[in-house]
């Protein structure tokens, strides 16, 4: 099958490219390269990847023009949205930048899958969206109607423009709430590349909420093989649902959510100490208050993956940190 990439350049987007590329499919990865962090890394991961089947384009997609072009040529079969404008904390520095990539974009290629008739699109939500839910753990129907960031609030819009098209152009669309994702090639604004560039550098890492934070971390193939699965499943009418008592995960129309994590929740500090014994240093701690935006803790009830998708993520943290570490010492301290 032909796929398109959305983000292909990015941390999950380019881990996805190479999956697809390996089972086999041709793929069309698009990107805008923006500069919100290091381009260079960003080029880096495009170069790993090295097959007659992937082809590249710098492209935006808040740019309908340019994105229609791409559909009109290339005639794909299945959409993987992965491109949006990342972060928490930034959404409260600069908010447009996450309408124009998180709204604008994403409409676009809503409306590009329905003129093109495409058999799936399987996009990224974010567990930010339960936001001020205190449910543990998270589960696909809860209430997410209280996001306490702004980022947030576009992920649970782009749950709700999917539903939309799904119900008036019957475009299977499958949204997938990502957490807390790991691993090699990260993001640098993340909490592992953060930390691990003070650590190795012996200056203090910045400790919110005093270490009372958990999160469900999730190794990077883990949140792969979910994308993959998902993607080869296209979401179908729940034929349980009725409008009396609406569950929110599914429809009657070919519309699904499901949560991607590692069911569990690791203590900040807990992870600060793996990342501690992998890279041969303690941490210098500044411990700080919360930051607005963030949530004390996120955990993932993967029951629904497990269930419909047969699959569930199974790296355990020490794992995951040892794979992670061994790259960024490759990377970054060659």
């Amino acid at each position: 099958m032909k796929i398109l990439i959305t983000g292909a350049a990015g941390f999950i987007g380019y881990h996805a490219s190479k999956r697809f590329l390996d089972e086999g499919h041709t793929v069309i990865g698009i990107d805008n390269l923006n500069d919100y962090y290091s381009v260079q890394l960003k080029k880096d991961r495009l170069a790993q990847i090295s097959s007659d089947k992937f082809t590249f384009h710098k492209i935006d997609i808040a740019d309908f023009h340019l994105l229609e072009q791409i559909f009109q040529t290339e005639k794909f079969d299945i959409v993987i949205n992965l491109a949006a404008q990342a972060g928490v904390r930034y959404s409260i520095e600069n908010p447009h930048a996450y309408t124009q990539s998180n709204l604008v974009g994403f409409s676009n290629i809503l409306e590009l899958c329905r003129q093109h008739q495409i058999k799936h699109l399987v996009y990224a939500s974010s567990s930010s969206v339960y936001g001020a839910n205190k449910t543990i753990p998270f589960n696909e129907e809860h209430c997410v109607d209280h996001p306490v960031s702004y980022y947030a609030a576009t992920k649970k819009a782009n749950e709700v423009m999917a539903h939309s098209y799904a119900s008036l152009y019957k475009l299977p669309c499958t949204g997938l709430r990502f957490f807390t994702v790991y691993g090699p090639w990260g993001r640098p604004d993340m909490a592992p590349m953060l930390f691990s560039h003070a650590i190795t550098a012996n200056k203090p890492i910045n400790v919110f909420n005093d270490g009372n934070m958990w999160r469900d971390f999730t190794y990077i193939d883990d949140i792969i093989e979910g994308i993959y699965r998902v993607s080869q499943k296209p979401a179908a009418p729940d034929t349980e649902w009725v409008g009396e008592k609406p569950l929110t995960a599914s429809s009657y129309a070919p519309y699904r959510i499901y949560n991607i994590g590692n069911n569990s929740s690791i203590k900040l500090m807990d992870f600060i100490k793996c990342l501690e014994l992998e890279l041969g240093t303690e941490a210098l701690k500044n411990f700080m208050p919360m930051q607005a935006g963030d949530v004390c803790r996120t955990y993932a009830d993967a029951s629904r993956l497990i269930k419909e998708i047969n699959y569930s993520p199974e790296t355990n943290i020490q794992e995951g940190v040892s794979h992670f570490v061994k790259w960024f010492k490759k990377y970054y301290l060659k």
